[in-house]
C-alpha cells in the first residue's frame, strides 16, 4: 500500500489540530497543571447554581475553583471547600458571595476582600457569606408587589 505525501501531510495536520483542541479543552476545564493552591471553606444558606468546578473570582479574575460541596445535616447549610491560587492573600475579614454572570449566565463564587492586615491561612473558614439569590423568587415578589398599590 502506498501513501501519497498529501495524505501523510493531511493526517499530520489533523493530529496537530486535535492535540491543540485537547490542550485548549484541558485548560478551560481547569485540568492543566497550574501552580499550587491552598484550601479555604465557607458555609452558605443557598448554593444554587454552584457545583464542584465552579470558578472562584476576585475582581472578576479567576483565582480558584470550588472543590467540594456538602450539606451539613446539623445546620442545614451548604458547606463548601474551594482553592485559591498560592500567592493571592485574602484578608481574614473578607466576605464571599454567590454572584451571577447575568440573566442567562451561570453563577460563580466571588470573594469580596476586606481591609484587615491579617490574611487567611490554608484551611481557614470565611464566615461572612451571602448565598445565591433566586431570580424566580425575585420575579414573584415583583409581580405580587406591583398589584398591591391600590391606595391611589
Amino acid at each position: 500500500m502506498t501513501h501519497s505525501t498529501t495524505e501523510v501531510l493531511t493526517g499530520g495536520i489533523v493530529l496537530a489540530v486535535a492535540a491543540g483542541f485537547a490542550l485548549y479543552a484541558a485548560q478551560v476545564a481547569g485540568l492543566s497543571a497550574g501552580g499550587s493552591s491552598y484550601p479555604l471553606t465557607a458555609s452558605f444558606r443557598s448554593l444554587e447554581g454552584i457545583s464542584v468546578g465552579t470558578d472562584v473570582r476576585l475582581a472578576g479574575v479567576k483565582i480558584g475553583t470550588v472543590t467540594g460541596v456538602a450539606l451539613n445535616p446539623e445546620t442545614f447549610r451548604a458547606d463548601t471547600t474551594f482553592t485559591v491560587e498560592e500567592g493571592i492573600m485574602i484578608p481574614d475579614d473578607s466576605s464571599i458571595v454567590i454572584s451571577s454572570e447575568g440573566l442567562l449566565g451561570g453563577n460563580f463564587v466571588e470573594v469580596m476582600p476586606g481591609g484587615s492586615t491579617f490574611n487567611l491561612e490554608a484551611g481557614d473558614e470565611i464566615t461572612d457569606t451571602q448565598g445565591a439569590v433566586s431570580l424566580i423568587s425575585l420575579l414573584v415578589k415583583f409581580v405580587a408587589g406591583s398589584g398591591s398599590d391600590e391606595s391611589k
